[in-house]
């Protein structure tokens, strides 16, 4: 069973439809996975175990009447818990939230249903996708499977780390600055962050509404379009949801970049980079020329005001987000108060972690009277600037390649002593969501450690088949490769 796990969905489908297995034991194997390694790694919150089962029974019942299904149907799923799920407990790691349960499921969770994946349960994050490192958690701290001393990245590092350890096949996750491709490259799996409007964010706990964006984490490009596929819809609940004339990604998975043009930015290997990384994706792109695409690096401006705009916007829609957790209508309440105002102050500072609230507070400042214009605004601005670059770029090139971070994984408790290091560990992601832009991590290398590197394509707004089908024609040149603990041994 052990050897099961370790197959990706595609071939796990394989066995389902050839009844080498029924889906009800492969769901089963996932929860004696989970209760043999999750206690070392704290990649779950809470389990759904009789959803799971209920699903998976309905997918045996299915095959054995030789009815179709979905092409993911039986392929058990974790869920990053800042998404609802009805009759479940959704607590975006904090506090505030703690039993929470969800009365309602987000759209992404009712076209996992539809789709007849099993929720296996929901995966740790930063509290309110709040960090890069899923230490900020007001519950555990989330390990990286191929170092346990190292975090896994963030927000949503229980996603990432599920899946390379064999928890699940498959999970969500939410980027609103590299929450997806980050822990990704730190974990070694592949993550999509799909163009803003995609997927629904309706039921998606927010932190930056015009940045969030839900998408998938896998064990290969393959496995992560066919999910994205079943996951993106137009969605009258959201606002910002997109209608599209087509939600086909699997047919870009081809071997073939020949005559593709492919930016690298100068801008993205400067200072800060380790040179290990620099290598490895460097080494990435020689191999797409190789292979028939035309490469060249070009500058791509404003690079160094990401980060400072990003900080603005986020923290400034995270400070109104975040108004509605109060103690009154739902979550915690602090015990003893006097007064509603009292209420309010108790209920807040006892149920938020310290890296929310330190956002919150920015957030408030910067869209304070007399401040507004000094930084909020000026920060939109500069976002507007910014998709100006990438729409100049995306006029010659069809694919931006860069890092995902500067460095690999660092050690636990390092991003918690020096926040500004944290936030500028950002740099190669946040433009993305600011731009609303498609993105895509998979591994390209490893460190003298033994640590992942990740690579990073950047696609046009709703390209999304262009760098899956460049991700897709380099992953064909390596082997996936799985840390110890998933091989059955420990690290």
């Amino acid at each position: 069973m052990e050897e099961l796990l370790k197959k990706t969905s595609s071939e796990q489908r394989k066995a389902l439809l050839n009844k080498e297995i029924s889906a009800q034991e492969l769901v089963n194997a996932h929860y004696e996975r989970i209760e043999k390694v999750d206690s070392t790694l704290g990649a779950y919150n809470s389990l759904c175990k009789e959803q799971a089962l209920e699903t998976a029974k309905n997918v045996d019942e299915k095959i054995a009447k030789g009815e179709p299904l979905p092409p993911l149907a039986g392929i058990p799923l974790a869920l990053k818990d800042n998404i609802n799920l009805k009759d479940t407990k959704t607590t975006a790691s904090s506090k505030i939230l703690e039993n929470f349960v969800s009365p309602y499921d987000a759209t992404v969770s009712t076209k996992l249903k539809e789709n007849l994946i099993p929720i296996l349960g929901k995966v740790n994050l930063d509290e309110f996708a709040m960090g890069s490192s899923t230490e900020n958690s007001a519950f555990k701290i989330t390990r990286n499977p191929w170092d346990t001393n190292k975090v896994p990245g963030g927000s949503s590092g229980g996603s990432a780390a599920a899946v390379a350890a064999n928890e699940c096949f498959m999970a969500l996750g939410s980027d609103t600055g590299g929450s997806i491709r980050q822990p990704a490259s730190y974990c070694g799996v592949t993550g999509i962050k799909p163009t803003y409007g995609t997927v629904s964010r309706y039921g998606l706990i927010a932190y930056g509404s015009s940045l969030d964006q839900i998408g998938p984490l896998a064990k290969d490009v393959t496995d992560c379009a066919t999910l994205l596929e079943a996951i993106a819809s137009h969605d009258e609940k959201d606002s910002t949801s997109v209608r599209l004339e087509s939600y086909d990604f699997t047919s870009a998975l081809k071997d073939d970049v020949k005559g593709m043009k492919i930016g690298i930015p100068k801008d993205y290997f400067g200072e800060g980079l380790d040179e290990e990384v620099k290598e490895a994706v460097l080494a990435a792109a020689k191999t797409l020329e190789e292979k028939g695409a035309i490469v060249e690096e070009f500058d791509l401006g404003l690079v160094e005001y990401a980060i400072p705009a990003y900080y603005v916007i986020a923290a400034a829609e995270a400070s109104s987000n975040l108004s509605r957790f109060d103690g009154v209508k739902y979550g915690y309440r602090a015990k003893d108060y006097e007064g509603l105002h009292n209420m309010y102050k108790k209920t807040r500072s006892e149920g938020f972690g310290a890296e929310v609230k330190r956002r919150i507070m920015l957030g408030s400042f910067v869209l304070s009277s007399g401040y507004y214009d000094a930084y909020y605004l000026k920060a939109l601005r500069t976002k507007a600037l910014i998709k100006k670059e990438f729409d100049k770029a995306f006029e010659k090139y069809d694919v931006i390649l860069g890092p995902v971070a500067p460095t690999t994984a660092p050690k636990l408790g390092d991003s918690l002593s020096d926040p500004i290091k944290m936030y500028l560990g950002d740099i190669y992601t946040i433009s993305v969501n600011l731009a609303g832009l498609p993105g895509i991590s998979l591994p390209c290398g490893k460190d003298k450690n033994g640590m992942p590197i990740g690579l990073q394509l950047i696609g046009d707004c709703f390209n999304e088949k262009k760098i899956i089908q460049a991700a897709y024609t380099f992953e064909q040149t390596r082997a996936y490769e799985a840390p110890a603990i998933a091989k059955g041994g420990a690290k």
